[in-house]
């Protein structure tokens, strides 16, 4: 099972119409460019597809087109994180139901629950399903809240559709105490990286990542998972500091910058639902800037 969680996977954007309403045809066709580009997986809604923007129902819908578009061709996983813990579990038993490969899951929001507390979360909801589950560890997101070593350590003993980590407190400390922890256990549980920062964790244990800025360069991810997994570290650090450079980019109220630059590569996906801005004209002009400074108008695939 872990080995279908590596290279940089793509978590899609969310499609909306002007009117802040669901752009289906446009998430189809979105979904499409990304197997076609070369995601190895394809994992939504992620905050970057402003999960906590969405409604379940909606959620629900758009899970089930991103397996239906995908149709095998590569791995689906789904995120299952709500502010209600029991949506989470609602949305982890559709996503069994209707053919995903997997789902992903943060620790609880807004709260800050006793790292007991973390656990029984997860047991109950790896418990829950047969699908192989991947945790979502970001402390900045969860003032604080996070998962340690020794309590991925006793997931992994407990819990055998435990596979995998999406580690994105971008802190190479605490990504090498949890791969320490888990690949002791499980050699092939998957350590991932929040966005793709992947020079600084594969020589650490990590075999891949999530994406923030697949939808604008695709050849860039992949070219730097290659390299970085081909120990070519000069080659690599070449990449990285070109992506690092785009992720200060984009993160500026993510992902409104994101959508901004979707629509300079020929691939628009709408606006971005409140509280979030949607990109202007002017910082879409600066985008294009930066982008061109980066060599990333010529050498990354334009339009659909």
């Amino acid at each position: 099972m872990q080995n279908k969680f590596r290279g940089v996977m793509q978590s899609p954007v969310t499609p909306l119409k002007d009117d802040f309403s669901l752009d289906l045809p446009t998430f189809e066709r979105l979904l499409d460019f990304h197997v076609r580009s070369g995601a190895p997986a394809i994992s939504w809604p992620h905050h970057k597809g402003e999960s906590l923007n969405l409604t379940i129902a909606e959620r629900k819908l758009f899970a089930e087109a991103a397996v239906r578009v995908v149709a095998g061709r590569v791995p689906v996983t789904i995120h299952v994180s709500a502010l209600a813990v029991e949506d989470t579990m609602a949305l982890a038993r559709h996503a069994q139901d209707m053919g995903a490969d997997g789902i992903l899951a943060i620790t609880p929001y807004v709260w800050n629950p006793s790292l007991t507390a973390i656990e029984a979360y997860f047991v109950e909801l790896c418990s829950s399903i047969d699908l192989p589950v991947l945790s979502y560890n970001s402390p900045s997101y969860l003032a604080g809240v996070e998962i340690t070593g020794d309590l991925m350590a006793r997931l992994i003993e407990k819990l055998p559709n435990f596979v995998g980590v999406k580690e994105a407190s971008f802190n190479s400390e605490k990504f090498l105490e949890i791969s320490r922890a888990a690949l002791k256990l499980r050699p092939n549980f998957s350590m991932l990286t929040g966005v793709e920062f992947l020079l600084p964790s594969v020589p650490l244990g990590g075999i891949g990542s999530y994406s923030a800025a697949g939808s604008i360069c695709p050849n860039l991810c992949n070219e730097l998972f290659d390299s970085c997994m081909a120990g070519e570290w000069t080659r690599a650090r070449e990449l990285q500091f070109k992506m690092t450079r785009l992720w200060h980019l984009f993160k500026d109220q993510y992902p409104s910058s994101l959508k901004g630059g979707m629509v300079i590569m020929g691939r628009p996906v709408g606006p971005t639902r409140a509280p979030l801005p949607t990109a202007t004209p002017e910082r879409q002009a600066y985008i294009r800037a930066q982008l061109e400074e980066l060599g990333i108008l010529q050498t990354e695939p334009h339009g659909w």
